[in-house]
């Protein structure tokens, strides 16, 4: 075997120097040997150090790409706080709705408060006067106290500047006589908010004409001799929120609707130039109907694209003649969802196909029906492209859950 020279390097190097010294006295030329192959061995660990380092460097950042790559981003919801260290906080408004889209809960989900009043009023002829004299940005409060007459607006607000009618429920329109003419009529007046107070002993509660972003809530709708709240004439984009309807139908039974969307087609010469009533995009929700002789909710062929959801029906005042179910949709692609209907005649949702090509595409969704009823807790007459999920719950219902397959 050839031993190593005294120069070499490594580990080797220093065992054969070792073997070498031993039993000798030690030169100047040996030490600096073994200094040289010192150095070596020291530059040569850490070399090696460096590059596991690196490497282990190199897969940690390989591992973290790879997590965000399987990990999906996350989108904070509407309303949450925003990240620590964020610029941006998460906008907690309303979502904007593009013209033609298909309305949902989230739009306009906040209740409205209104503002400080511009105009104060406490009798029908302070009313009527505030009514046929506001202007965007108007806030007219009602005090307590009853309004003898029948009042319209049909003043326009503006987006940025709508009109405002408020009062608690002591301010009560008392429109005196159920046999003719309507409590309020919104007539082409669109943003508006009318807010809070009672409506009463008119042949119809509220009647809304040609109007566009309206909300209407809180009132207290009762008494009326025919429906209480109605949208007509392209009344669009609307929403009826948290509203008490009862004891309608008063006048004529089968009239009696809690809150009706659109026109029949024997009237679209009468409201809509024979044209289809689109009374389109509107959400009713939040609503408490009771009392009322025909359907809490009526929605017409013509009309699409709306939301029923989170009402409550109580149907033990149907009249035999009048109808058979707490909400009958006509129109095409609604969501009815997430109501609690009581007591039925005979079922608890329906959709009927008046003309060909409506009464198609809704969905019944997450909905509970106490049908206490001879019929079923959903009919669809015909079946027509309308879907039913499976958590709906039916209970009371004497021919069953519904007349088609839920998925």
């Amino acid at each position: 075997m050839t031993e190593n020279a005294p120069g070499g390097t490594g580990p080797d190097g220093l065992v054969q120097l070792w073997h070498r010294l031993r039993g000798t006295r030690p030169t100047l030329a040996t030490w600096l040997s073994v200094a040289a192959v010192a150095i070596a061995v020291i530059a040569l660990v850490v070399a090696l150090a460096s590059s596991g380092g690196a490497e282990r460097a190199s897969d940690a950042r390989g591992q973290a790409s790879q997590a965000r790559k399987a990990s999906p981003e996350v989108t904070a919801p509407l309303g949450a706080a925003p990240a620590s260290g964020s610029a941006k906080p998460v906008p907690t408004g309303p979502v904007p709705q593009p013209s033609g889209s298909t309305p949902t809960e989230n739009r306009g989900s906040e209740s409205v408060t209104c503002p400080p009043a511009t105009v104060r009023v406490s009798d029908a002829k302070s009313l009527e006067t505030a009514l046929s004299g506001a202007a965007p940005g108007t806030s007219i409060l009602m005090e307590d106290g009853v309004y003898a007459g029948r009042f319209e607006a049909s003043v326009s607000g503006t987006a940025e500047k709508p009109i405002f009618l408020c009062g608690s429920a002591g301010a009560v329109i008392d429109a005196g006589d159920i046999n003719g003419g309507y409590a309020f009529h919104l007539n082409g007046a669109s943003y508006w908010r009318l807010v809070g107070f009672t409506l009463r002993n008119g042949q119809k509660g509220l009647m809304a004409d040609r109007v566009q972003r309206t909300v209407i809530q809180g009132l207290t709708v009762e008494q009326i001799g025919d429906e209480g709240i109605h949208l007509r004439t392209f009344s669009t984009d609307n929403i009826v929120e948290n509203n008490t309807v009862r004891k309608t139908g008063l006048r004529r039974e089968k009239f009696g609707e809690g809150i009706y969307i659109g026109s029949a087609q024997s009237n679209w010469c009468e409201h809509s130039g024979c044209n289809p009533d689109q009374s389109d995009r509107n959400i009713i929700r939040r609503n408490t109907i009771s009392e009322t002789t025909a359907e809490a909710v009526d929605i017409k062929e013509g009309t699409s694209g709306g939301t029923v959801v989170g009402n409550t029906f109580d149907g033990s005042s149907l009249s035999d003649s009048a109808a058979d179910s707490w909400v009958d949709v006509k129109g095409n692609g609604w969501l009815i969802e997430g109501n609690v209907g009581r007591n039925s005649r005979e079922d608890g949702f329906q959709t009927h196909q008046i003309l060909s090509g409506w009464g198609t595409d809704n969905v019944f969704k997450a909905n509970t029906a106490e049908v206490n009823g001879a019929g079923w807790g959903f009919h669809f007459a015909p079946a027509n492209g309308n879907r039913v999920s499976c958590d709906n719950k039916v209970t009371g219902a004497a021919k069953g859950f519904a007349n088609i397959t839920c998925a």
